[in-house]
Order: C-alpha cells, then sequence, then structure tokens
C-alpha cells in the first residue's frame, strides 16, 4: 500500500474527526473539514501534475476516501463524488474547460458535486428526464434532479440530461448560478446527515456547448467507463471505513469497559467471538475494496466486476460489523454513548444509495454472465 492511505489517515483525524460529531448532531455540512482539505489543496487528488494537481490515480482516491470515511463517512461521501467529477472533466473535458477549472480545482477554489438522481428513475441515474433544448437564445436546461450531495456547496455540478442532439446522454458542468435553486428544507436523513442533500430545480438554465463535458450523446459510455468506477469503488471504501470505523471502537470499547472485579468486557469467550467477526468482516472489506482499486489501476479485464462486488460486500459488511458491535455494546451503544449508534445510521445509507446494491447485485450477475450492464 502506498504511504498516501496513513498520511490521510493522520490528516482526518488532526481535520476531519474533531467535527463529526457535530456533523451528525446538527445534520451540518463539513465546512470546517472541507476548509482543511482545500488549504492542503486535496481537492486537486486526481487534477494532473500540469494542470497544478497532485495527478494521482483510482487507487490513491479509494485509499484517501477510506481514510476519510474512517473519520466521517459523510465527509468522505462528498470528497468522493467532488473526485468523480473532476476525473471525469480531467478525462473528458475540452481544453478550454481543463484550462479553465482544474486549476481552481487543484488550488481549492472550487468544489464540485454530482447530480445525477432523479425521483422519476430512482436509482436509475442513467436514465434521466432533465432536458436541453436548443433556442433562437442558446442552450436552456430545465428540470429537477434528487438528492444532490453537497448542494449548495459545491460550486459546479456534474449532471447528466437527455441531449439536445438526438439520441442519448450529455455530461454537463452546471455551476451554481441563476436558475439553478434547491430545496433546503428536504433532507433530514437518518444518517449521513450532514450531506446536504437535496432537489436541484433547474429553471431555464443558460449554458453552452463548453458546458458539455465530452463529445454530444457520450455520456452513457462516460458514466459507466469513467464515472462508474471511480463512483462505485468510491462508495465501497466509504461503507468499508464506517465497518473499520466501528470494528476498531467496539473493540477499544472492550478492552475498557471494566467490570467491579476488574474483569473487561473483551474476556467473555462471546464477546471475543464477535469481536473475531467485526474485525474480520471489516478488514477483509479493506482488503477486497483495495483489491479492487489495484485491478482497476493495471486495467485488469474484470476490474469492474471486482469494484462492483467489492462494494456489494462493503455495504453488507457495514451494516453487518456496525451491528453486531452494537450487540457488544449492549446498553452503553444503545444509549449513544458511543458512536456505534451513528455508524449504523450510516451504514443503512449503503443499502439505498444510487446505484442501490439491489440494482449493483443485478449488474454484478449480468457481468457474470457476460451480459451487458446496465
Amino acid at each position: 500500500m502506498s504511504n498516501i492511505y496513513n498520511e490521510m489517515l493522520d490528516f482526518a483525524k488532526q481535520n476531519i474527526a474533531p467535527y463529526t460529531d457535530a456533523v451528525d448532531a446538527d445534520a451540518k455540512y463539513p465546512v470546517d473539514s472541507f476548509a482543511a482539505i482545500k488549504k492542503e489543496k486535496l481537492t486537486g487528488l486526481l487534477v494532473p501534475k500540469e494542470y497544478g494537481g497532485m495527478g494521482l490515480n483510482i487507487e490513491d482516491h479509494a485509499q484517501t476516501v477510506l481514510a476519510f470515511a474512517s473519520s466521517c463517512a459523510t465527509t468522505a461521501l462528498c470528497y468522493m463524488m467532488h473526485n468523480v467529477a473532476t476525473n471525469c472533466i480531467a478525462t473528458h473535458g475540452s481544453e478550454e474547460m481543463k484550462n479553465e477549472l482544474l486549476p481552481k480545482i487543484a488550488n481549492g477554489e472550487i468544489l464540485l458535486a454530482l447530480a445525477y438522481s432523479e425521483s422519476g428513475t430512482g436509482t436509475h441515474f442513467y436514465l434521466p428526464e432533465i432536458k436541453v433544448t436548443r433556442t433562437d437564445d442558446g442552450l436552456i436546461m430545465n428540470g429537477r434532479k434528487s438528492f444532490v450531495t453537497s448542494a449548495l456547496y459545491a460550486d459546479y455540478y456534474l449532471l447528466d440530461s437527455n441531449s439536445p442532439d438526438g439520441e442519448g446522454l450529455d455530461n454537463w458542468i452546471v455551476p451554481a448560478s441563476e436558475g439553478v435553486t434547491f430545496q433546503e428544507s428536504s433532507w433530514n436523513g437518518l444518517g449521513m446527515r450532514g450531506n446536504a442533500s437535496m432537489p436541484m430545480v433547474l429553471e431555464n438554465v443558460k449554458i453552452s456547448e463548453k458546458n458539455r463535458v465530452g463529445e454530444a450523446t457520450t455520456a452513457g459510455e462516460q458514466i459507466f467507463n469513467t464515472v462508474a468506477p471511480f463512483f462505485i469503488l468510491g462508495l465501497s471504501a466509504v461503507y468499508t471505513g464506517v465497518a473499520l470505523n466501528a470494528s476498531n471502537t467496539i473493540i477499544d470499547y472492550s478492552m475498557n469497559r471494566k467490570y467491579s472485579d476488574e474483569s473487561a468486557l473483551c474476556n467473555i469467550p462471546t464477546v471475543q467471538n464477535h469481536i473475531s467477526e467485526v474485525y474480520t468482516k471489516s478488514t477483509a472489506a479493506k482488503h477486497f475494496t483495495l483489491a479492487a482499486a489495484k485491478s482497476a489501476l493495471n486495467g485488469d479485464e474484470d476490474a469492474m466486476v471486482q469494484i462492483i462486488s467489492a462494494r456489494v460486500n462493503a455495504s453488507q459488511a457495514a451494516v453487518e460489523v456496525c451491528t453486531k458491535a452494537m450487540k457488544i455494546g449492549g446498553g452503553t451503544a444503545y444509549a449513544k454513548r458511543i458512536i456505534i449508534e451513528r455508524l449504523l445510521r450510516d451504514a443503512f445509507a449503503a443499502q439505498i444509495m444510487a446505484p442501490s446494491t439491489d440494482v449493483l447485485s443485478i449488474w454484478l450477475g449480468k457481468a457474470l454472465t457476460n451480459q451487458p450492464i446496465p
């Protein structure tokens, strides 16, 4: 493993962990964490060096998100989505777009977000209903995106739409500008409470060809070849981080929870069995996620299969580990005196966040039997 994982763990402990409780309790976007991320110019992780960025890759992306998630899943999720949008610009953007945006991203000046989900198509975010039409005044965008993470806090949003040039999809980079509004009171999540996830309404938003990412009608290919690997792997890293946090927390608690005879909770054989299980599942999810990242970096033929499988596994592991950790923690955990309750709530988001585990399981089954996805 490269050194970036340990470096980012240290960064997260100092600059992310101190704000995690408040982010959850107040459903507050992690502005303080992102101030530190921007200051250290970690927004430029995937920006090529020629544009002033760190020039790193999908493996570094997975390790960094995993490290952040070990302190705060909300911050890791928002940061992961920024990386996904950044990589799409770096890979498919025009030279004009790259020259305009990438140096600013690398310098920590702007933050990006994804706006793919729509209420009409659910987790099938590759089937947008949002429209872009040509008028005498140029291109006009109308529609509504749902569950836009980092809403109000991002400077630009990567979104997909039906193409004005015929069949197919387009990706666009849209600034938070006139005609873009958010339904601010919509998000009150069970977990991931600081995501600032809310609907985004686009009403006669004027865009131009300069906002298009890549060639016309190629967004579908971009989504599954560029966006999906970084996004799905990023989610795997997020929920693996949740599982690792739960495992580390409950093992530490079991060692320090003492009875009147000075014996510890961890001295009980049943607890030892439970601890063994949470450690094994969380560590397995970590190794699976990082192996999938390595496979993607190497360009292995089955890399996408590994990524999808790692994400499904991490989603299941997070819920199972947190549930078992709650059992170990007993009344103390149930009474919210340790963070297991928060981690369990965060873990539940893994099952429903697009693409959901049900959708991904179908994709995996198709991929393993040589059928096209989606």
